[in-house]
């Protein structure tokens, strides 16, 4: 299932790791599977969704993984059970397309978001995903200022939980055609507009690399705006090894030597049979 549609309803890896591309599901290593931690792992369950959630929470726990992306407060009761943390929350808005860029949207936007912050924190999380829409043949510097007038109204809200709102960087030559926020220097200039720590950027790796490239220099001239990071492998957002071409290991450092302490989620959509199996070579790659 693709993206779109979910949110719109509610070095390379070892040699083993590659034999079982094809393979049935691969089980945890054990005592031998051990993660560094310097990297605070997480996984959007969109790309697993063919795996019930409840079996795809055990093969984080299997993983050593402690934190999932894309879900919602439906959900959380079943994070809560097998101790997962929500470290990329969703629930309010009217998707990728419909978003703060466009005033005609902001009543309903402003009700929902206020509606919604209160429970991501009383549920204990902190994140929680918004997006700038499509143009529509707006202009950019036009949705920028709508976008803050509207986000104004929700801003004091989430100061006041301890809750960021995290807009997603995504891009629109070819997965999400005429969406606003698909660069960063976009991103961070709304980002000083509203003047506050409680709303960052969603960095997408993937999407980034497609717009604008450049991605270790991005990050280190704008981390300070952003909040939380996804990968994925370009081209086809497939596996992040060697048949892509961006070189995962030297970015996970870039990030580290910020000091991000956030979490990086794994937002690639498998392509091996062994999905979980392709997760874990992903994980792998990224803990520097």
């Amino acid at each position: 299932m693709k993206r779109r549609a979910f949110i719109g309803t509610s070095a390379s890896a070892s040699i083993g790791l590659l034999a079982g591309k094809k393979g049935h599901a691969m089980q945890s290593d054990g005592p031998n599977w051990e993660l560094r931690n310097n990297i605070n792992h997480s996984a959007c369950y969109w790309c697993y969704n063919s795996i019930p959630l409840e079996t795809f929470l055990q093969d984080l726990k299997n993983l050593g993984v402690k934190a999932i992306d894309l879900v919602g407060p439906e959900d959380w009761p079943l994070l809560k059970k097998y101790d997962i943390h929500a470290s990329m929350c969703w629930g309010a808005g009217l998707g990728i397309e419909k978003g703060w860029n466009n005033p005609q949207f902001h009543e309903e936007l402003i009700k929902d978001y206020l509606d919604v912050i209160p429970k991501v924190a009383e549920a204990g999380y902190t994140n929680l995903i918004c997006f700038s829409g499509n143009r529509n043949g707006m202009d950019d510097e036009t949705g920028l200022k709508n976008c803050v007038t509207g986000l104004q109204k929700i801003i004091p809200t989430a100061e006041k939980y301890g809750v960021v709102l995290q807009m997603e960087l995504l891009n629109s030559k070819v997965d999400h055609k005429d969406y606003m926020c698909d660069h960063t220097a976009w991103g961070v200039a709304l980002c000083q507009e509203l003047g506050s720590e409680h709303f960052k950027l969603l960095y997408d790796i993937y999407h980034m690399q497609i717009m604008e490239g450049d991605i270790i220099r991005n990050i280190e001239d704008y981390h300070p705006y952003i909040g939380h990071y996804h990968t994925g492998g370009n081209p086809g957002r497939h596996e992040i090894d060697e048949t892509q071409e961006l070189y995962y290991p030297a970015i996970m450092k870039a990030i580290l030597k910020t000091g991000y302490k956030g979490h990086v989620a794994q937002e690639f959509i498998p392509s091996w049979d062994d999905k979980i199996a392709a997760l874990k070579q992903g994980v792998t790659i990224c803990d520097v």
